[in-house]
């Protein structure tokens, strides 16, 4: 720990330590919203491709018509 003579020596210490920790907060965000971010633009394109896969209404597909051949012998 540094020997504090006078006031104005307090006055730089302390803003030194408040410049560090300004610094060193902005690049914990930094790193957190970089971890968070791609998993979100990975989530939205998966949900994407959920909602046009699945369709609405009636659909005919082989085995549906392979029934209703069989059904109408």
């Amino acid at each position: 720990m540094k020997n504090i003579i006078n006031v104005s020596d307090q006055i730089k210490l302390d803003s030194e330590r408040r410049a560090f920790v300004k610094l060193s907060t902005f690049a914990g965000v930094g790193i957190a919203a970089s971890a968070v971010i791609p998993g979100a633009a990975i989530a939205s394109v998966a949900e994407e491709k959920a909602e046009v896969k699945m369709q609405k209404g009636y659909q005919l597909t082989p085995h549906v018509l392979e029934y209703y051949k069989t059904a109408a012998s």
